[in-house]
């Protein structure tokens, strides 16, 4: 007896504890969907060990780094652009409606309103008061409230444009996978404001969130769609409903348990598995469509539906499990990929491929013996009873001497087809920005062409990955990073203090010349309060001037030189780095007593030991 004949004689013997075992399973895996877990972040393409992943994730940290989304504000019709009282007291109604949205972090959020002017207020002395507390009232007000910001490099092409058209807020997340929601409250509120400003959002964060939301809704309205058109275009084939509904029960069961099992094994659902259904809907028909089809033409000769499907069964049985089996092998070497949704997406594509075979032989012939005599006797079409050929039948039988006749011409074509193809993979672009994804009049891609048009950027190099520092990076550290031990001077100049509370006058000079060596060191193991390190990131931010998806770079050498140019009362020689560490510590010093101290932070690490270019 043939290998697939237990299991067949068996459905067809049994066709109602089949109907019940598939029942079972759809219970069974199908209760498992209600726990389904979405994970729309891209970022988790790659293993949470991988090494860009994690030096990512350290430098966030060590920084104190959010995902921000961006809010641009253009006004091209006023001769001022957005620096009127009308449009900045907008803007300024817009900032404090963001900072109450849940999600956002308030003390971080960059606009007008919520930074400082950095001016000087006499000889040695830096004022910093809000840049904008209140809308102007008048335009000589919002005027000046412009040409301040222009002193400011770190505002300068980040909150506001050279031309003075624009206005951006950066705004940071908790959570970037909020970025969606964030981003639609925000267009909620930009709704309600009114006056003639053009509002654009943006950033990788709100175009990676909302890709996924938008990419699940699609997921959710394409497969039934898919469903749909292999359900009509069998049945153009077929023309009998009866037959067409044992392939599409067999394609919603395999959707149904093999995403069941995904979810059910504890798996995300990220964006590559949320196309597991679009994979499956038609895989999982096309053998029982072979079934089908020689089952309608053998049946009117056979005349008996049990000796029918052996027959079709024995002629199909090994071809089609050859082609499933090469399929499910094609999809589960995925799993050698290195990146975990693909893995994921392969193997289950594998899994639903071989659990459509073995519904299709046991399902399929059950069905089929269990069909009315009045759905199988429709099937009696004999040769010459009027019945006309299908469309696809004819064609076929032309084409087929047709190609025979015409094979040069057909090998000349498949060439050329070839050499086109070639030349057009040659030709291939990587198109890593999640921005580029969507559509050019998609709302978010409108708001990054503009923006960046305004702008010097809208995105950081930390999530493009377009600059590689690591060769210049070594040198600076080899050149200038002293030994560790931080932590242990401070620890040692404490003890120091308290032996100096103790000592006596003989002893105390000693331990005053123990405690200037110790602050001397103390003060080198900060190396970027070094005039020399600051300097070198200087000359790399001049360097990445130069590339071109560079449009600006900012940086704690930035701080430093703007701080001492208020030092020097505000004039513009003295926008420099300071040639002492006690300088550059001064004004860094100065820096922490504006009203946003914590923005040092995302530049420089507390101890001094590192920094960030942005």
């Amino acid at each position: 007896m043939k290998p697939h004949r237990k299991l067949l004689d068996w459905s067809v013997q049994h066709p109602r504890l089949v109907f019940l075992a598939l029942a079972v399973l759809v219970a069974a895996l199908g209760s498992q969907i209600p726990r389904i877990v979405i994970d729309t972040d891209p970022e988790n393409m790659l293993p949470a060990e991988q090494s860009a992943r994690v030096r990512h994730n350290e430098a966030k940290q060590t920084f104190r780094l959010y995902d921000l989304l961006v809010v641009g504000v253009v006004n091209e019709g006023d001769p001022d652009g957005v620096f009127n009282p009308a449009s900045l007291a907008r803007i300024h109604e817009l900032t404090r409606a963001i900072e109450q949205i849940d999600g956002v972090r308030r003390q971080d959020l960059l606009s007008l309103s919520t930074v400082d002017n950095i001016s000087q207020g006499g000889p040695g002395v830096v004022r910093f008061e809000w840049l904008m507390r209140t809308p102007p009232e008048t335009r000589e007000e919002a005027h000046a409230i412009r040409a301040a910001a222009q002193r400011i490099p770190l505002l300068q092409g980040t909150l506001l444009s050279d031309d003075g058209k624009a206005l951006a807020m950066f705004v940071p997340m908790d959570s970037k996978s909020e970025s969606h929601r964030i981003a639609t409250a925000i267009e909620e509120i930009i709704a309600g404001l009114g006056g003639d400003e053009e509002y654009h959002i943006t950033g990788i964060p709100v175009a990676e969130d909302t890709f996924g939301v938008e990419m699940f809704k699609q997921m959710g309205i394409a497969a039934p769609v898919a469903g749909l058109l292999v359900f009509l275009l069998m049945w153009g084939f077929f023309r009998s409903v009866a037959l067409v509904i044992a392939p599409m029960i067999v394609a919603m069961v395999t959707v149904i348990a093999t995403m069941g099992l995904l979810i059910g094994l504890g798996f995300t659902v990220h964006i590559m598995s949320s196309m597991i259904p679009i994979f499956l809907m038609p895989i999982a028909v096309v053998d029982s469509v072979h079934i089908l089809s020689e089952f309608a033409d053998q049946y009117p000769h056979v005349g008996d539906r049990r000796r029918t499907i052996r027959a079709v069964m024995d002629d199909l049985f090994t071809p089609m499990l050859y082609t499933s089996l090469t399929s499910a092998a094609g999809f589960a070497s995925l799993a050698l990929a290195p990146i975990p949704p693909v893995r994921v997406f392969g193997i289950f594509v594998a899994v639903g491929i071989l659990l459509a075979f073995l519904l299709t032989i046991t399902f399929i012939p059950a069905y089929i013996v269990r069909l009315s005599d009045a759905r199988i006797a429709s099937l009696k079409r004999e040769p010459g009873d009027g019945h006309e050929p299908h469309l696809l039948a004819r064609a076929l039988a032309w084409l087929g001497p047709k190609t025979l006749s015409t094979s040069k011409a057909v090998l000349t074509l498949t060439l050329v087809v070839v050499a086109v193809s070639a030349y057009g993979i040659s030709r291939i672009e990587v198109n890593d920005n999640p921005v580029r994804w969507f559509r050019p009049s998609h709302p978010i891609r409108v708001a990054d062409r503009v923006l960046n048009d305004h702008f010097s950027g809208t995105y950081s190099a930390a999530q493009q990955g377009n600059v590689d520092l690591s060769g210049q990076w070594s040198a600076l550290r080899q050149s200038v990073e002293p030994p560790s031990g931080g932590q242990e001077l401070s620890v040692l100049i404490d003890a120091v203090f308290e032996r100096l509370d103790e000592a006596s006058d003989a002893e105390a000079d000693l331990w005053d010349a123990v405690l200037l060596v110790l602050e001397d060191a103390q003060t080198e193991a900060k190396v970027f309060q070094t005039p020399e390190a600051l300097a070198f990131i200087e000359r790399l931010q001049a360097e990445l001037q130069n590339v071109d998806v560079v449009g600006k770079s900012s940086s704690v050498a930035d701080i430093v030189k703007t701080v001492h140019r208020e030092l020097r009362e505000g004039d513009q020689r003295y926008f420099s780095i300071p040639s002492t560490a006690g300088g550059v510590a001064q004004t860094l010093l100065s820096f922490e007593s504006s009203h946003r101290p914590q923005d040092l932070w995302h530049f420089l690490r507390p101890d001094h030991r590192a920094a960030a270019i942005w």
